[in-house]
């Protein structure tokens, strides 16, 4: 299926886009962002600076009802002055969208009641590539497991940055 980059109108205020230059130009002058990898039974966090320098990863949260999961992201949107949110879409390697991918827009579209743009990142290979940076640092396997939805949600989350911040993308 052909993606469109164009934000598609969802509610009054909230926006979802795929497209990093339409996602930028909703948002306020610049302002705090929060990443998301959405799992079965997790959801990994991170969040970027006011000047999307940097992505650092969050909590891990269990993932429940989306009324709790949505009063969670509420909570963290308030103690963080989050302005936008980046969620993981997961693509299969040839880039079309199976099951996850339509589970991760359909949680977008949830999300959108909270009235902040929303861009939904390419996330292949951002479990890869935080499992090795965890490795990288010596982390023992136990302690990678209970981490790696948080350093996930910060590499997609920096992937998004990078491109907001003047990337290609």
């Amino acid at each position: 299926m052909a993606e469109s980059t164009q934000p598609a109108k969802v509610g009054a205020a909230a926006l979802i886009t795929t497209g990093a230059p339409a996602f930028r130009d909703m948002l306020p002058e610049r302002g705090g962002l929060m990443g998301l990898d959405l799992g079965t039974q997790t959801i990994g966090t991170a969040f970027a600076d006011a000047g999307w320098r940097i992505a650092s990863p969050g909590k891990t949260l269990k993932r429940g009802k989306f009324g709790a999961d949505k009063a969670l992201m509420q909570e963290l949107i308030r103690e963080r002055s989050i302005k936008g949110i980046v969620i993981g879409l997961p693509l299969n390697m040839d880039g079309s969208e199976g099951p996850r991918a339509q589970s991760s827009r359909a949680y977008a579209r949830n999300l959108a009641v909270l009235g902040l743009p929303i861009l939904l990142w390419d996330e292949r290979w951002s479990t890869t590539s935080a499992e090795r940076g965890l490795i990288d640092q010596d982390m023992s396997r136990a302690k990678r497991a209970t981490r790696i939805d948080s350093a996930a949600a910060a590499v997609i989350l920096q992937g998004a940055v990078d491109a907001l911040a003047g990337g290609m993308f």
